[in-house]
């Protein structure tokens, strides 16, 4: 029988927010005013429940909304699907608040729900401001944002978050770069840029920031690389080794993918996950002392709807490695609703029958974000070689994430003080279970235990 230990004493970051993103279906779904056939609620209003009310669904406390390029108005383009256009507030100089109304919709809701923390992050300027007048480029690896359009776009983007606070919404962060190191010619929108294009780009930020009273408590969010693994180091130095930058940001954003090639030599050569976060986290330590890690995007890159546990667990993996290993603050999910053959979101939609269903993802995210607390402090646990875990401590009440990712049950003895425990596999799903001082964790499963009296 293995034992899960928790130890108080050993202390390491203090996690802030879960979230997820409403690009590419809060437009669509944002609309669905029709009823809801099992709660009798509007359909779209029974979707944000479920992924931030803390009682009838996730309790997701950041929402990261995109403010979009205007490829939907203009139609130009080469897009893989037409959700991932979307919308710009920009009319030539002017803006219509009027549009994106769907997904703005949602992003009420979600702080109406709860939602404390809002970002807004931008794929690709508006089109106005781009060197071809689309949402994406034309040339691989070449930026599609004039040096001559950075302050207008800025200015642009923080109209924006301006326009939100003054609405009521909690807007705490801004995030103008999305994944820049890629080539960016087309599928969704999206704009490449060089790590000194980032930097030049992000000091035009930061100026243009001081002069605006209202904005003195928003950060930047940067630079969201899409890769664990390359160039992570560069754009740290771009973010915090510059003075004026770093006052406007509180930690460096990245995408936890790690995207292995199909060849198994080179799979072989590039290694697992594991050590790059090890390795990520020492040059932190050691260059930016004190500075915090998120995972500001990670989803299951993989074709094919799973329903089931299997990209659960994969998903579960990831947020337990980032938050122990990476010691990430805040992990945040790509897509939240998703309606394409693909392994990612948290809820399938139908756009034919205006459905929805949920998967095992959806509920093994709840584990984390349904329990963990903003401001709880991860301490140290450990449950064997065969289950990963992490523990969390706030105001006396310990939380733990225990995943049993093997083909079989693993006893374990349970710390003093456990009071509940909540368990996803095959055939539960987020549902409290007994236990009488050891669990048998079955296999292919997720489970939270709470511990009263802070730990054991």
């Amino acid at each position: 029988m293995e034992t899960l230990r928790i130890d108080p004493r050993r202390t390491y970051q203090t996690v802030s927010t879960f979230g997820v993103s409403g690009a590419w279906w809060a437009q669509v779904i944002g609309g669905w005013t029709e009823p809801d056939e099992e709660s009798g609620l509007p359909k779209r209003e029974r979707v944000a429940r479920l992924l931030f009310d803390r009682e009838e669904g996730l309790g997701v406390r950041c929402y990261r909304y995109n403010l979009g390029g205007g490829s939907m108005q203009s139609g130009k383009g080469t897009y893989s699907e037409p959700c991932r256009r979307a919308e710009s507030f920009d009319t030539d100089g002017g803006y219509d608040w009027s549009r994106d109304e769907n997904a703005v919709w949602m992003m009420q809701r979600a702080a109406a729900l709860g939602a404390e923390e809002i970002v807004l992050f931008v794929n690709s300027p508006p089109e106005r401001f781009t060197k071809n007048g689309m949402a994406h480029g034309s040339r691989p690896f070449v930026t599609n944002l004039p040096k001559k359009n950075y302050r207008a776009f800025v200015r642009y983007c923080l109209d924006c978050a301006e326009h939100f606070l003054a609405e009521g919404l909690p807007v705490r962060y801004l995030s103008p770069v999305n994944e820049p190191v890629w080539k960016w010619t087309g599928g969704q929108e999206g704009c490449h840029y060089a790590p000194w294009q980032v930097h030049r780009l992000l000091r035009v930020f930061t100026e243009e920031m001081d002069k605006r009273p209202a904005l003195r408590e928003l950060k930047l969010s940067a630079a969201e690389n899409g890769d664990i693994r390359w160039f992570n180091k560069t754009y740290c130095r771009i973010v915090l080794g510059d003075r004026k930058i770093r006052r406007r940001v509180d930690a460096i954003d990245t995408h936890s993918y790690f995207l292995t090639p199909g060849s198994a030599l080179l799979k072989a050569l590039i290694g697992d996950r594991l050590p790059f976060l090890r390795r990520y986290r020492r040059y932190l330590d050691r260059r930016f002392p004190g500075v915090p890690a998120k995972t500001s995007e990670w989803t299951h890159m993989r074709g094919g709807r799973d329903y089931g546990m299997d990209s659960a667990l994969e998903q579960t993996k990831v947020m337990l490695e980032d938050l122990s290993v990476l010691n990430v603050t805040s992990w945040q999910l790509w897509i939240a609703v998703s309606n394409v053959d693909f392994c990612d979101g948290l809820i399938y939609e139908f756009d034919d029958s205006r459905t929805f269903r949920l998967t095992k993802r959806y509920y093994a995210f709840g584990h984390f974000s349904k329990f963990i607390e903003p401001g709880s402090v991860r301490i140290e646990a450990d449950a064997g070689p065969d289950l990963q875990t992490a523990a969390f401590v706030k105001d006396g009440k310990t939380v733990a994430v225990v995943a049993n990712r093997t083909d079989r049950g693993i006893e374990a003895k349970l710390p003093a003080g456990a009071a509940a425990l909540y368990l996803t596999d095959e055939t539960h799903s987020l549902e409290p279970v007994p236990f009488d001082g050891a669990f048998v964790f079955p296999p292919k499963s997720v489970a939270t235990l709470i511990v009263k009296g802070g730990a054991a």
